[in-house]
């Protein structure tokens, strides 16, 4: 199949491509400026130039795909998460009304974070806004809404942590901040649970939506049901020759709400029914062996 792909260069989409490829597709990638048109390009990817906000493009690069991967989302202002709701939301009506009728598959991104704290969240809830999902949960809705209308869509959600080289997330945040403020800080007593997946092993998670999923169905790209926050305080301290202490929710910030979560998730429908199974380094491994503490 062609598969026409949002967020083809960023950190998840670019180890959707090879999945693609090693799966015999063909990949159509979008991009919104000349450097990530050349890094698709020089990755074997045909380019379609537009954006999230270019509903026009979004539309014509659908229907000339069998397929779409829909992994693309507005991170150009992190104090501005509902509007970057709304621009998803628009990018998701266009890629929809495009499959209309085709039966043609249509993965969109969503997340696990946004439901009651403390509980470890499965599949087979529906994220829902009026009860805590926040504005996201209304692009899920959307999306999953193009089953009635003929199209093979399915929400594939991904933990708060998705963690690999290349990392630009909320991990290298809290890196940046122990640098800067000399110790390595969790809230409170650190029990709270951020669940986590390695890019590589999402990225074979969206293929195998594209290709098996049903119309409706939730994904949980989710590696490690929930690591608590003090060990991931814990391993940047020691890399960084940092002390480990509790510290106020203010201490980080704006992401101090989100250090804060208590979200873990499970995927345990996932791998049972679509045969997957999480192969990466776990989070801490990762922050241990990885590139997170490389300084160019």
């Amino acid at each position: 199949m062609r598969i026409f792909l949002t967020g083809a260069s960023g950190f998840v989409g670019s180890a959707i491509v090879p999945e693609l490829v090693r799966a015999g597709h063909r990949v159509l990638g979008l991009a919104r400026s000349d450097a990530s048109a050349e890094k698709l390009a020089a990755a074997g990817v045909d380019v379609h130039r537009g954006s999230l906000t270019d509903l026009d493009s979004l539309r014509r690069g659908a229907a000339a795909c069998d397929g779409v991967i829909h992994c693309a989302f507005s991170h150009d202002d992190f104090n501005d998460y509902a509007g970057n709701c709304e621009k998803d939301r628009g990018a998701i009506e266009a890629l929809g009304s495009a499959l209309a009728g085709t039966d043609r598959p249509l993965v969109i991104t969503s997340g696990t974070a946004r439901f009651t704290p403390g509980r470890v969240v499965t599949e087979d809830e529906p994220l829902d806004a009026s009860t805590g999902g926040g504005p996201r949960a209304a692009s899920e809705q959307l999306a999953l809404s193009f089953a009635r209308r003929g199209v093979r869509v399915s929400s594939l959600r991904l933990p708060v942590v998705v963690h690999g080289d290349g990392d630009h997330g909320f991990v290298p945040m809290l890196i940046e901040i122990a640098r800067k403020t000399g110790r390595s800080g969790y809230i409170g007593d650190g029990d709270n649970r951020w669940p986590a997946v390695h890019r590589l092993d999402a990225a074979r998670l969206f293929v195998l939506a594209l290709e098996k999923a049903q119309a409706g169905a939730r994904l949980h790209a989710v590696g490690e049901e929930g690591v608590p926050t003090r060990d991931i305080a814990g391993v940047i301290g020691r890399k960084l020759g940092l002390p480990v202490e509790s510290v106020p929710k203010e201490h980080f910030g704006w992401l101090g709400a989100f250090f804060a979560l208590d979200t873990p998730a499970s995927s345990a429908l996932t791998q049972a029914r679509f045969g997957w199974k999480p192969e990466q380094a776990g989070l801490l491994a990762d922050l241990d062996h990885g590139t997170y503490f490389a300084r160019a």
